[in-house]
């Protein structure tokens, strides 16, 4: 939309327009590009020769660059497109976060605060303001902020009333477009580019000045149903309160009281070896949370349906309230989820089955599921409703052991090795997602698990255990993992230390 009120308004004002667009996989390789050049008619006349455009941008010969993303002006930036010499860079300080951010194994959420350094530095002229917001508050679209504030820095030499008429001709939300319009144009008159950088260095700022305040947990819940799991969790040292709170909640959600209750106890036993500031039972906490509200079929199902889901791509889509919209699930279950789904013994018979394994990866191809039918959201919703049988089934017999283990082996070092058994706790980071994201996960924490009788032997081993988890964070594939632990086999520590472990456990 805004290439095309671009070229309109060029050649209204008597321009010559070259237009291409450069797709992109949105999120994942980027959005698509589109490139525009303008050259007066009446130059070309005076030339008498028509001009020749180029059909992709060229790094350093760029006059204005336009970001409807803070990341997507830092791709800009990466690829050379903008000049400080030369360059004008428009761009919305807002975040719409990548496939890449959400996907990560880890905290994968590009740094806002650097990359707007980055952006201040580069552009020879900055415009920086959270466009969302403003498209938002007049209940248009980005678009029309984007072309606001391209008119109001002036890199252009087009008349305001050209820029107007473009969005009028349109005949494309008219009257909220030039709203959105005329509050760009003028935020982009009088703007530096420097208040929301300085707003977002502040913030940063007096984040890492100040650690978060312990947060009391509330005295009455809201039914006596579960007063007494708020009670335990008033039991607890008031610097994990809000945490298990937290914690509480997200197991409720994702099954029932009873199975809060279990939450508890676990945490409850590790809070009985732990001691102030209390940075094994707050570990354990939020791991324990997470790991306790694992994802398989069920809760996939469960999320897909809720009312607040609907709501949210109704927001996102901007649908008006008397607006239908269709929504369609992609969905590949493979035979582990299928197994997962199962009571546990016939869970476990079909993934030692071959040949019943064989049979259900015939029939698991992808399917899409409408879920703005009634067949499609009843068989979706009548899937999610089967959580009340969830602690029957083998994926949650399988994950319930994984978690056992994990926390014996926590209370086991917590009283000689409470750092290590702080690094174990964390660890739990590396496990999750779905499918083959939820395997990688485990594989990789099971690589670190299989270190952890060496580590405990190495007066380094905590650090040495948390180095191993950021690199089996940086990549899917586990080259930084392989790399660290090649690092480590050759260490004369651990070789020692190895040996230390396979001494006292034959």
């Amino acid at each position: 939309m805004l290439a095309e009120w671009l070229i309109g308004i060029a050649e209204a004002e008597g321009h010559w327009v070259q237009s291409t667009s450069v797709p992109g996989v949105a999120q994942r390789t980027g959005a698509t590009i589109y490139y525009l050049e303008f050259f007066p008619r009446a130059e070309a006349q005076r030339a008498g020769r028509d001009p020749i455009m180029a059909l992709m941008p060229v790094p350093g010969d760029v006059d204005c660059v336009v970001a409807s993303e803070l990341v997507e002006a830092g791709r800009a930036i990466q690829r050379g497109l903008v000049d400080p010499e030369k360059t004008t860079l428009i761009a919305s300080s807002h975040r719409s976060y990548s496939i890449f951010e959400k996907i990560a194994l880890g905290h994968g959420m590009a740094n806002e605060v650097e990359l707007t350094a980055l952006i201040r530095r580069q552009a020879k002229h900055l415009i920086l303001f959270d466009m969302d917001a403003v498209a938002e508050r007049h209940h248009s679209v980005i678009s029309s902020v984007l072309l606001g504030a391209i008119c109001g820095s002036g890199v252009l030499p087009f008349r305001r009333q050209a820029f107007e008429a473009a969005i009028r001709k349109s005949g494309i939300a008219v009257e909220t477009n030039l709203a959105a319009f005329a509050d760009a144009r003028q935020r982009a008159e009088h703007d530096d580019g420097t208040s929301d950088a300085k707003v977002a260095a502040g913030s940063a700022a007096q984040g890492s000045a100040t650690a978060p305040e312990a947060v009391p947990a509330p005295v009455q819940a809201r039914s006596p149903k579960l007063q007494p799991l708020l009670d335990r969790i008033r039991r607890l040292p008031e610097a994990v309160q809000a945490i298990s709170l937290a914690g509480v909640r997200r197991a409720i959600d994702y099954q029932d009281p009873e199975y809060a209750a279990l939450y508890l106890t676990r945490l409850e036993r590790i809070h009985a070896l732990d001691e102030s500031p209390w940075t094994l039972t707050e570990a354990v906490a939020r791991s324990l949370a997470l790991w306790m509200s694992f994802e398989d079929t069920l809760r996939v199902a469960d999320l897909k349906t809720r009312a607040a889901r609907f709501a949210r791509v109704r927001e996102e889509i901007r649908a008006e309230p008397d607006r239908l919209f269709r929504l369609t699930e992609f969905m590949k279950p493979r035979v582990a989820e299928i197994a997962g789904t199962l009571p546990a013994a016939m869970g476990a018979w079909v993934l030692a089955s071959p040949r019943v394994s064989r049979w259900l990866g015939r029939a698991t191809g992808g399917r899409r599921i409408r879920t703005h039918t009634v067949s499609g959201f009843l068989l979706l919703h009548a899937l999610g409703g089967m959580k009340r049988w969830r602690r029957g089934t083998y994926r949650y017999a399988e994950e319930n052991a994984r978690i056992e283990d994990w926390l014996v082996r926590i209370e086991r070092l917590a009283p000689a090795h409470r750092d290590l058994a702080i690094e174990l706790a964390r660890a739990q980071r590396l496990i999750k997602g779905y499918g083959e994201t939820h395997e990688r996960g485990w594989r990789n924490y099971s690589t670190l698990l299989a270190r952890l009788e060496e580590l405990a032997a190495r007066p380094d081993g905590a650090s040495v255990l948390a180095r191993l988890h950021q690199a089996a964070l940086a990549d899917e594939e586990g080259s930084a993992l392989g790399r660290e632990l090649t690092a480590l086999a050759a260490d004369p520590a651990a070789r020692t230390a190895a040996q230390r472990a396979s001494a006292a456990h034959p």
